[in-house]
């Protein structure tokens, strides 16, 4: 490996129109987080690598921005150009295993692309409609993440247009960290910048969206860009990995408690093991978790949709993905032993191979929960506008997962606060909500969840799994108490060195100082 990449030009090109209307302004004043008071200087959509570094090059501040589904107040400008990549569409033929996908391509359509080559691209998030380049730049992670990983591993290459108007080209295994922890980049005027990577120890769980990846043995130029949230530079094309699709079921199981939703998910994933090591019938992708309380707020028309009842008190529902490779009747079989010896008293709803209507209804199930929720948040918004959502995008190792949850119930109950739990639960990565009320819900809710934080980073686990940082205070404060003081400085100093005047993403992460 080389500890040294270098620079080139992009190919001349003016830059594309700024739109400074006030619809267009007004459209990418928010994201999906929702918070208020975004404004932008203007908006722009270029087409191509060289139009984003025209537009890098003259802007004083610019805030790159995808499907605009940050939940982390990522994609709200404050006083940014922004950059849109939805005009980023190229898209390539898989090869060799490989696509190369534009920034701008939302994961559905890349997905769909793929589909007539009976091929997909696993780490994509729940929401499909995310674009490439946006999971990229915050390392997101999806329901798969048990079987597949998060997204770092399956990006292959990428194309970054850095603050001076720069491109690099980095494929993995090209460019590592030098036994100094540095890596040089020559820039296309001569000149050489040498990146310090952060020293601090990242938290061992299989999904992390917390800033800068930092110094580890042979650490790759590409990891330290993907997760950077376009603080870095504005990635424009990317060459992921992809694989075959596969055989997929979908189960709906109803348990009677936490307890025994996490022993049978403890179980799924033992089989899975087996399973991937060639000695078992039974692959499990994936394992979804609803708790009793994020259940109560469905309406009662989502379980008509799924075709299943409402679940009684004190119950918790699992959304199991099952792949088969050979024998289906056997990994089914397998599956039914398994509740049996978990003592599951309701005969799953299962959508069988084949069936996407009945599996696409109970994957509604599980989405109708964050929908529901935010219905709820939006209502209480409507009465007292300061109101925000207030939630946790927590993880720990699996070992801990009911630990974690008895953590979330006692911070949120002890407050007196209305709270739903659901997520990946096979990742050991659930989703704390809190459902204010009052305008004081939300601050009593940012203070359970600070409490949270703090008892699951003791757990082994992290206060930032799949969502990123953004421009969220709270969670800029848990990426700070998860690293230090001295591991913000450590990543202040990756971004003089490759933007020096503070222009990309200005705010996002940390503050300047």
């Amino acid at each position: 490996m080389r500890h040294r990449i270098k620079a080139r030009a992009p190919r001349d090109a003016a830059a594309p129109r700024v739109f400074d209307d006030a619809d267009t302004l007004s459209s990418f004043s928010s994201d999906a987080a929702h918070v208020g008071g975004g404004f932008a200087t203007g908006v722009a959509f270029p087409r191509t690598e060289a139009e984003v570094s025209a537009l890098v090059t003259t802007a004083r501040r610019v805030l790159p921005v995808g499907a605009q589904s940050s939940l982390t107040g990522g994609a709200t400008p404050r006083g940014d150009l922004v950059v849109s990549t939805r005009s980023l569409q190229a898209i390539g033929m898989p090869s060799g295993g490989q696509v190369r996908v534009g920034a701008g391509v939302p994961v559905s359509t890349l997905q769909q692309h793929l589909a007539g080559e009976r091929l997909f691209y696993p780490p994509a998030p729940t929401f499909e409609g995310a674009f490439l380049g946006g999971t990229i730049a915050t390392n997101a992670a999806g329901p798969y993440t048990f079987k597949y990983g998060s997204t770092r591993p399956w990006v292959s290459a990428i194309s970054v247009v850095l603050a001076n108007g720069d491109v690099l080209d980095i494929e993995r295994g090209a460019v590592s960290a030098s036994p100094a922890g540095r890596i040089d980049i020559e820039r296309t005027s001569g000149d050489i910048v040498s990146v310090p990577l952060p020293s601090y120890v990242m938290p061992d769980v299989v999904k992390l969206s917390a800033g800068y990846f930092g110094r580890c043995e042979a650490a790759d130029l590409i990891d330290l860009f993907i997760g950077s949230e376009g603080t870095l530079g504005v990635i424009v094309e990317a060459s992921v990995r992809v694989a075959s699709r596969p055989r997929r079921c979908v189960a709906l199981v109803e348990c009677q408690s936490d307890t025994q939703a996490v022993a049978v998910t403890r179980d799924l994933r033992l089989h899975a093991a087996e399973a991937w090591a060639g000695r078992g019938p039974l692959d499990v992708a994936a394992v979804e978790y609803i708790d009793d309380c994020a259940l109560a707020v469905l309406p009662d028309e989502a379980f008509a949709r799924a075709g299943v009842n409402r679940p009684g008190p004190g119950a918790a529902l699992l959304l199991v993905q099952i792949e088969f490779q050979d024998d289906e009747d056997a990994s089914l079989a397998a599956f039914d032993r398994l509740l049996q010896d978990c003592g599951v008293r309701m005969s799953p709803r299962v959508a069988v191979v084949g069936d996407e209507r009945g599996a696409r209804q109970l994957i509604e199930l599980r989405e109708a929960v964050s929908a529901a929720v935010n219905a709820l948040v939006g209502a209480a918004k409507a009465a007292h506008p300061a109101i925000e959502k207030t939630a946790g995008d927590m993880i720990v190792p699996f070992e801990q997962v009911l630990e974690s949850i008895a953590v979330y119930r006692k911070a949120f109950e002890r407050r007196q606060l209305r709270y739903a739990i659901w997520g990946h639960i096979s990742d050991g990565n659930l989703h704390p909500n809190v459902l204010p009320q009052r305008l004081e819900d939300v601050e009593r809710g940012r203070e359970a969840l600070l409490e949270i934080a703090a008892a699951i980073t003791a757990l082994g686990g992290a206060p930032l799994a799949e969502h990123g940082v953004g421009r969220s205070p709270l969670k800029q404060r848990l990426l700070r108490e998860l690293y230090g003081e001295s591991g913000i400085e450590q990543m202040r100093a990756v971004k003089r060195a490759l933007d020096p005047e503070w222009k990309m993403s200005p705010g996002v992460l940390f503050p300047e100082r």
